[in-house]
């Protein structure tokens, strides 16, 4: 629920202008849902260092960036902030709200691979500006009971995909969850099936201008999802994000097409799920097939902190393994340290995807100017699946959009 005008005032008034303790960090996010975790996190940080305690605050996600945003203009805010990643980072770092990090003051970013330590840098300056907390992978979530109970073969080709779609359908098995009404779901439900299709050259050739979107492999790619309407649910336009994750979580599906980030809110909505994490189908066997890869979030420091030693010294702490092994655990993500163990069998298996991903090129490249990449894909990809545009289209628009601030399209 969105908070009223006066209910924002409310809640910058009791916490973005409160008067610091000495010794205490604040730890500001819009994970309420993890608040139980990070106490138990953060507990063990005040162990290791007894003079400092972390207080943890959340605010509801969809008014934190205002929140945040206007604390911070005031001159006040957190000591230690959840923070977005590319686009999400650019504006609160260009505006000298978060302190720049380096091996000076966080030598533990040697910690960091190269990827993450780029999900939370400026593009401006090239300096870091948060610790990245996880890599989120994108895929297939397949439900290894409802495969084994139809008789049908989990799939690695397309051809096996459409097979498999056939054969569920047959059984009354919703193939694969999803719908097109949730707009942001669109963009990964496209990502997902089109990477294999165009791999990590034609990306490479993307970004230095040598194609762009209007390319006739891109919307060949798109068409691709189109072949899929049979394998989703009756009325799939009309279907959203909510409605797609009961259909799976209840084994009404077979497939939920999604990212790691759902692995634990799948188990928690039912324990007893067999759920497995794979990679998309390959268009043709024999040939690679790739998961897409994104960093999510990440950890900063207030510029204007009145606790700026403690809370680099949080920061730090949040760069080692000794808080990454544990919050990867509890909160059900993969690591964006080095060499940080998984456990979990599913989360070591996407861990293994992973070696080979490419990114998800929307969020990754294009979400730091409007239109953004995302919004554009899945503006096109709801259009395209509902039949009020063509692949060649989407491409088209795509490219135009991007074009308005990126060199390399205005060739």
């Amino acid at each position: 629920m969105s908070v009223t005008r006066f209910g924002l005032a409310a809640l910058l008034a009791s916490f973005a202008w409160g008067t610091a303790e000495a010794g205490e960090v604040t730890f500001w996010t819009w994970r309420q849902e993890d608040k139980a975790v990070y106490t138990d996190l953060f507990a063990a940080f005040t162990k290791a260092n007894p003079s400092i305690t972390v207080k943890f605050e959340a605010f509801p996600n969809e008014n934190y960036n205002t929140i945040v945003t206007t604390a911070l203009a005031g001159g006040k805010g957190g000591d230690v902030l959840h923070a977005r990643a590319y686009g999400g980072l650019e504006a609160l770092a260009k505006s000298g709200y978060y302190l720049p990090l380096d091996k000076t003051n966080v030598p533990e970013l040697d910690n960091l691979p190269a990827d993450a330590l780029a999900s939370e840098s400026l593009r401006a300056d090239g300096k870091v500006y948060a610790v990245s907390l996880a890599g989120q992978t994108l895929g297939l979530m397949v439900n290894k009971d409802v495969f084994a109970g139809a008789g049908v073969k989990v799939p690695g080709t397309w051809a096996e995909l459409l097979a498999a779609c056939t054969a569920l359908k047959a059984k009354g098995i919703t193939p694969i969850a999803n719908g097109t009404a949730t707009p942001w779901m669109d963009a990964i439900f496209g990502t997902v099936f089109t990477n294999p299709f165009l791999g990590p050259q034609w990306t490479a050739d993307m970004l230095a201008g040598k194609t762009n979107f209007s390319d006739a492999k891109f919307a060949a790619a798109l068409n691709k999802l189109t072949e899929l309407k049979p394998c989703l649910p009756d009325g799939f336009t009309g279907v959203d994000y909510a409605t797609s994750q009961t259909l799976f979580s209840s084994g009404r599906a077979a497939i939920f097409v999604g990212g790691s980030f759902e692995i634990a809110p799948f188990r928690r909505a039912n324990p007893k799920l067999n759920i497995d994490f794979v990679a998309p189908p390959a268009p043709e066997a024999g040939q690679p097939t790739y998961v897409s890869r994104f960093f999510d979030s990440g950890f900063a420091v207030n510029a204007k902190s009145a606790n700026a030693a403690d809370a680099i010294k949080l920061v730090r702490w949040l760069a080692t393994k000794d808080f990454a092994e544990p919050a990867a655990a509890k909160l059900g993500n993969i690591s964006s340290l080095k060499g940080v163990a998984n456990a979990d069998p599913v989360l070591a298996n996407v861990a293994k995807l992973n070696e080979t991903a490419m990114p998800y090129t929307g969020l990754v490249y294009f979400r730091y100017e409007s239109p953004t990449g995302t919004d554009l894909f899945q503006d096109g990809v709801q259009k395209l699946m509902g039949g009020t545009m063509t692949a060649q289209q989407v491409g088209d628009a795509m490219t135009q959009g991007i074009a308005k601030y990126y060199k390399p399209f205005q060739k």
